[in-house]
């Protein structure tokens, strides 16, 4: 069974956003303030479980349609490029 992360966007008052990942197991915190932070956090809380997780998405209501499209469009892009690794690595094997 997957562990639960939630990870909620919010407002960083600044005009921009961060990403709050939460560890539901042991309730441990990360601010990422970025896409790239974001996932080598993920990745280093992900590999306490062997990498089976379940990602949780909300946002804060504050938070500007603005930035929730970033990180929407950041997610797919990032998720695009790890299947395109994927695919490279399965090819050689």
């Amino acid at each position: 069974m997957a562990v639960v992360f939630t990870s909620v966007i919010k407002n960083d008052k600044k005009g921009g956003w961060f990403i709050e990942l939460t560890d539901t197991v042991d309730n441990r915190v990360e601010w990422c303030l970025n896409l790239e932070e974001y996932s080598e956090k993920i990745q280093e809380l992900g590999d306490d479980y062997g990498g089976d997780i379940e990602v949780k998405w909300s946002s804060d209501e504050d938070v500007h349609p603005a930035s929730l499209d970033e990180v929407r469009l950041g997610m797919v892009e990032y998720q695009k490029k790890h299947q395109e690794e994927i695919d490279r690595m399965n090819k050689k094997n």
